[in-house]
């Protein structure tokens, strides 16, 4: 695992288009396990602080929950439709373990240990998807498939 930071020093212009992919919108969707190993979706909101991604949650929510038992995450950045020339911005993915920071009445705090950032999008003829993936124990790939 490594910090949002580690990444950021590894792949730095990687990361500036991974992080503006997961910020062009307020809401994202991130995938939890439930207590009997099934997948749950919910929303959430990304922050960047210092070296870290932190995610929040309300006091006591399901997803909190899920990431206290199991601190498997994934997060899937907003996506957009093609605009009028058909043109398409990609999107960005993390994987991770989430680490509570803080539990109260009020909130719950998560920073995101990064297992593997990813950028799907089309190369620059738009007919080949583009897949650039990063992780600490073996770097940046870049892959083309049609």
């Amino acid at each position: 695992m490594a910090s949002w930071g580690d990444f950021e020093a590894a792949q730095p212009e990687f990361a500036r288009r991974a992080r503006k992919l997961l910020t062009t919108r307020k809401h994202l969707t991130m995938a939890t396990l439930r207590r009997d190993g099934s997948p749950r979706i919910s929303g959430t909101e990304v922050q960047f602080e210092g070296d870290d991604l932190r995610i929040g949650s309300m006091p006591g929510a399901r997803k909190a929950m899920d990431l206290r038992r199991d601190a498997r995450v994934a997060i899937h950045g907003p996506t957009h439709d093609p605009g009028k020339n058909g043109r398409w911005r990609g999107e960005a993915k993390i994987a991770g373990r989430a680490v509570e920071l803080e539990s109260n009445d009020d909130s719950h705090a998560f920073r995101i240990d990064v297992d593997e950032v990813v950028i799907t999008q089309l190369n620059a003829a738009r007919d080949r998807l583009v897949i650039e993936s990063w992780n600490p124990a073996r770097g940046y790939r870049k892959d083309e498939r049609a």
